[in-house]
């Protein structure tokens, strides 16, 4: 994980990758729940965009944050809540946070599935949810949203 994050941010190899992994996500390719998330930058209103994985849970689908509150989406997405998700479209969404009591099982498929993501993570994948519970407020939850 050095090789890529320092001090929760990413390295120059891993904006590198990040690229290449925004495009395949835009472009459709799989996996599905990789997805490429374009929000409005909170000072310099320019378009940013960054890959992530998108769980399901409950008939609807996510975003997790692996580097906690401070990473910059995060901050963008409670600036300006209406973005667009790409995988192969462009799809307008709202992104509405989740309360920190309601985000466990959501952090639990997260972690499954995200394979890169989950060394972010002090628990293991196969964790019971009162693991999950004691971390939930230092990993923001957003729920897509059709516009």
């Amino acid at each position: 994980m050095r090789w890529l994050y320092r001090d929760w941010r990413p390295t120059r190899l891993a904006r590198v990758l990040n690229r290449i992994s925004e495009w395949l996500a835009a472009a459709g390719l799989p996996p599905r729940s990789m997805v490429a998330l374009e929000v409005t930058g909170r000072s310099t209103g320019r378009i940013r965009t960054t890959v992530l994985v998108m769980p399901q849970y409950g008939g609807n689908c996510y975003l997790v944050s692996m580097l906690g509150n401070n990473s910059s989406w995060v901050r963008n997405a409670r600036a300006n809540p209406d973005a667009v998700i790409r995988h192969g479209r462009r799809r307008s969404v709202r992104l509405v946070e989740v309360p920190a009591s309601q985000r466990t099982p959501v952090l639990k498929e997260y972690v499954r599935i995200a394979q890169s993501g989950r060394r972010h993570f002090p628990v293991a994948p196969g964790a019971p949810l009162s693991e999950f519970d004691t971390i939930a407020d230092r990993y923001p939850v957003f729920r897509i949203d059709p516009c």
